[in-house]
């Protein structure tokens, strides 16, 4: 990297450029998910139920579709078309939710995701691409873009929730799209900055004629027709087959996201194999960081639903004669992120100069272990329980989300670095995607996890002849017998991979 490419900071220029592009887009997404089970339950009128499945299914594909992005990328499109292509269709995206009816915000729903796959994956390809081999810097380069992803998440959950539970939906979505046209135009008026990174560029493949088009041509007009795909899996991610006893519900999302992984695992291993030894338990060990992150993140993205519902029906959120919109409860995150982001930066290179810095193993550990006692905070939450009202204190979430968001910095962001350090060169964008397959199918999964909450929007609690209170104080038993499970499984799980912690170093052959 030469001298003029280097900031003051000792960083490439390129890392913020990207840093501020990912923060724009990130602003657009999370605009849009802080803002879509709210709307789902209180304008489209769905049952909390169907809107954790729906919101499951979406943040799913969201994450599963840099899976296609990613190779698309590497074999077709390089890493700076697809990019500019994933931005356009997102902020497409965005716009047609303003229709206001179902069909719109599912046919925006598909634009989105298609979007998504194509900016996500490679992005952050680009960011690993701007070190050398075994660069010290890189983890730090990672954790400032992953500031610059959750300042854009605080914008969201403050500004975007906001103006959308206060003025009206389609104004938080109207805003969330104008972040993403931000987010373009940063990215095509700083691309100097970022171009010595390896393979921007359309491969020669993509620039091949087929049926009287170039292949990436091709690529560009087959993305739209993925659209209509989305719309049909969110709006139908189970479907009944039979009637009456015989009834039997087919989990069509969940078979197709793990028939997914097991392609993509199979895939990463025999690329692995074919670069030798080494590579082969690389891959096998990403593999497995792949599964732990699905269960780390299926806990997390509550967030999204279940606490987010939590928080408008159990949480008292009154702050100095304001009442806190319940979406807005989930900037704490984003909050906490940027809050501590400076200081684990520091901590990691201070803690690897002194040859104290733990195994990737160890820190995701201890993610999942903070994960943990988040949840458990909800514990000591209901004993200052307001029994007028069946509310809890807002510190509740504050805490949980604190303990959330160092769980968070302590996996995340490292787990971005490991993927490029792990991976052979030539499947970066694909192992990348390979790693975000694994949020998909803990999106999925959080989203069933949700539904366990019960709630009001349906079941049992909703069925029964209750008084509001009543109801509300069952809503929030329900509410803290599911928090609290997942608390203690998920301190035993932390505990088992502490054990696992040699045999998953031996397997990354140095990769720390």
């Amino acid at each position: 990297m030469t001298d003029s490419n280097v900031a003051k900071t000792g960083h490439p220029r390129g890392l913020y450029t990207l840093f501020f592009s990912e923060m724009w887009e990130r602003f657009c997404y999370y605009g849009m998910r802080t803002l879509l089970t709210l709307y789902l339950v209180k304008s489209l009128m769905k049952g909390d139920s169907e809107a954790s499945l729906m919101y499951g299914a979406y943040t799913a594909l969201i994450y599963a579709a840099p899976v296609l992005g990613g190779r698309l990328a590497d074999q077709y499109l390089g890493y700076r078309y697809a990019i500019l292509l994933g931005a356009v269709f997102m902020a497409i995206g965005e716009f047609l939710i303003l229709g206001g009816n179902e069909m719109f915000l599912l046919i925006g729903m598909g634009a989105l995701i298609v979007g998504n796959g194509y900016f996500k994956a490679n992005i952050s390809t680009i960011v690993g691409k701007l070190y050398e081999d075994n660069d010290p810097r890189r983890d730090s380069g990672f954790t400032i873009f992953y500031i610059g992803i959750n300042i854009g998440a605080l914008l969201a959950t403050t500004v975007v929730a906001y103006v959308g539970e206060t003025y009206g939906f389609h104004y938080g979505f109207g805003l969330a799209g104008i972040g993403m046209l931000s987010g373009l135009l940063i990215f095509w008026l700083g691309r100097e900055n970022y171009a010595a990174a390896p393979g921007l560029e359309i491969r020669e493949a993509g620039l091949e004629t087929k049926w009287g088009m170039k292949m990436y041509q091709l690529i560009t007009l087959g993305s739209v027709l993925l659209i209509p795909l989305c719309y049909v899996l969110i709006l139908k991610n189970t479907f009944q087959i039979g009637e009456g006893d015989g009834a039997f519900t087919f989990p069509l999302m969940t078979v197709l996201l793990t028939m997914l992984f097991v392609y993509v695992a199979m895939s990463l291993i025999k690329a692995g194999k074919a670069e030798g030894a080494m590579y082969r338990d690389r891959m096998v060990a990403l593999v497995i960081f792949m599964v732990i992150n699905v269960i780390f993140w299926a806990c997390f993205e509550q967030a999204g639903t279940s606490l987010t519902l939590f928080a408008d029906r159990n949480v008292d959120r009154m702050v100095m004669g304001w009442e806190m919109p319940a979406s807005m409860t989930q900037f704490f995150n984003p909050f906490f992120i940027v809050l501590f982001g400076s200081i684990f930066t520091w901590m990691w290179v201070r803690l690897d100069a002194v040859g104290k810095n733990p195994s990737i193993p160890m820190k995701f550990s201890l993610g999942i272990l903070q994960l943990g006692l988040g949840f458990l905070v909800t514990i000591i939450g209901l004993q200052f329980v307001d029994e007028s009202t069946a509310m809890v204190p807002l510190l509740t979430l504050l805490f949980l989300y604190m303990l959330h968001t160092t769980g968070e910095l302590f996996l995340s962001p490292i787990g971005l670095s490991m993927v490029t350090k792990l991976a052979p060169k030539n499947i970066a964008g694909t192992a990348m995607g390979g790693w975000f397959l694994s949020f998909a199918i803990a999106n999925y999964a959080g989203g069933l996890i949700a539904t366990l909450t019960g709630g009001h929007g349906g079941g049992e609690i909703a069925a029964a002849d209750m008084t509001e209170l009543e109801m509300k104080t069952a809503g929030l038993s329900q509410y803290i017998d599911v928090f609290s499970t997942l608390g203690f499984v998920l301190v035993g799980f932390a505990v088992l991979i502490a054990l696992m912690n040699k045999p998953l170093n031996k397997l990354m052959h140095g990769v720390r």
